[in-house]
């Protein structure tokens, strides 16, 4: 058996296996099975989640998903970046003819056939996907979409020679010293929470011998952090939100229907013209947006209608309404929801899948609304301004 991206270590009276694994390599997943059935240890830790093992133990994921229900409770945005992510790692194991994550499966499936207890070690993927989110700030936001959407799209592929060298930890640390040198921030809840997380839950998982299944990239933090005692519950604490946005959200509009109203009063003319500004910028962004993403005419048209109403309150959003019509007119069919983790593989797919196209309705339309809030009240304020003079 070989030793290679083996690493073992002796916490106490256990002895921990640590493999480091690439997710989409083939010999990873021969590797872990090779290595089980040769220890035969009592527990095999993976690194998943209970949403990510459901993920990749049931194909059917997409095909149970209600659309309308993932619009209305506002999680568009997060199953967009979830696709985009999944996406880019199902066409990496595409090019080299595996399933995604078949290094995991393999490990809870060679524990099976032992009997061996199963843990899945790694902490939920929303918890970490917030404090990601709460933590790198609206540029740091805007860069990694666009990296992440850039890199999906992108035709270059890795050979497997390539993703095995990955696997070393000269080049592993060389890798990793480039990520964080682009996203300093996003190091700490992506990797070095998760290092702590995991090497928390391996030392504790029962039973003397202990195989972790663990992407590579952990494997230099793990054999650190197992060392010391974390807080699980620490670690799996939302990050408090500011105030501020929340405060902004109600004082912004609060302050464009004061000056308005003030403008009415004071000069009639101008305050309708404040109105007429308000609605266009506002309408014409929001449905601009909805026309970007391929909205149905309907779902333009109410984005258009409602986001001059939708600015004013943080209560709605134009998008979801938008979202809600854009699926009355084009609802999804069986097979939009069998295709759609091959669908977003291109621009054509995205594009013509209605799931995805659905969810662009309501993600541009929102931005598109965003964006006319601010040119509209710079308008309003400007006319406000003129009647001051």
């Amino acid at each position: 058996m070989t030793e290679q991206n083996i690493t073992r270590l002796n916490i106490g009276d256990k002895e921990l296996i640590l493999i480091g694994t690439a997710h989409v390599s083939k010999q990873s997943a021969e590797q872990v099975k090779e290595v089980i059935e040769a220890e035969k240890p009592d527990t095999v830790c993976v690194e998943l989640d209970e949403q990510r093992y459901t993920a990749v133990m049931q194909d059917s994921q997409w095909k149970d998903m209600d659309i309308f229900k993932v619009v209305k409770e506002k999680k568009a945005t997060l199953l967009l970046m979830n696709l985009l992510i999944s996406s880019f790692q199902k066409r990496m194991a595409k090019q080299f003819d595996i399933k995604p994550g078949q290094e995991m499966i393999q490990g809870i499936e060679s524990a099976n056939n032992l009997g061996a207890e199963v843990v899945l070690a790694d902490r939920n993927i929303q918890i970490t996907f917030s404090r990601i989110w709460n933590g790198i700030g609206i540029w740091g936001k805007a860069k990694l979409i666009t990296t992440i959407v850039a890199s999906i799209f992108s035709k270059e592929e890795l050979s497997e020679k390539d993703l095995e060298r990955m696997k070393s930890e000269d080049m592993l640390n060389s890798a990793l010293e480039e990520f964080t040198k682009s996203f300093p921030k996003l190091k700490v809840p992506l990797i070095d929470e998760r290092d702590q997380y995991l090497s928390q839950k391996i030392k504790e998982a029962p039973g003397k011998k202990i195989v972790a299944v663990l992407g590579a990239a952990h494997i230099p933090g793990i054999k650190e952090e197992i060392k010391k005692d974390h807080d699980l519950e620490a670690l799996c604490e939302k990050p408090a939100k500011s105030k501020i946005p929340k405060i902004l959200a109600w004082a912004i509009p609060l302050a464009i229907v004061g000056i308005i109203a003030y403008t009415l009063i004071a000069n009639p003319a101008d305050g309708i013209q404040q109105i007429i500004s308000w609605i266009l910028w506002n309408g014409s962004f929001s449905a601009i947006g909805a026309l970007i993403a391929f909205g149905h005419p309907a779902a333009v048209l109410t984005a258009f209608l409602i986001a001059p109403i939708s600015s004013l309150s943080p209560l709605i959003a134009a998008g979801w309404f938008a979202g809600i019509t854009q699926t009355y007119f084009r609802r999804p069919n069986v097979s939009d929801f069998e295709s759609l983790s091959e669908d977003v593989y291109n621009f054509k797919g995205f594009r013509d899948n209605k799931v995805t196209r659905i969810l662009l309705v309501v993600v541009l339309s929102n931005i598109g609304s965003t964006i006319g809030t601010f040119i509209g009240g710079a308008d309003v304020i400007r006319l406000f301004l003129q009647n001051l003079t």
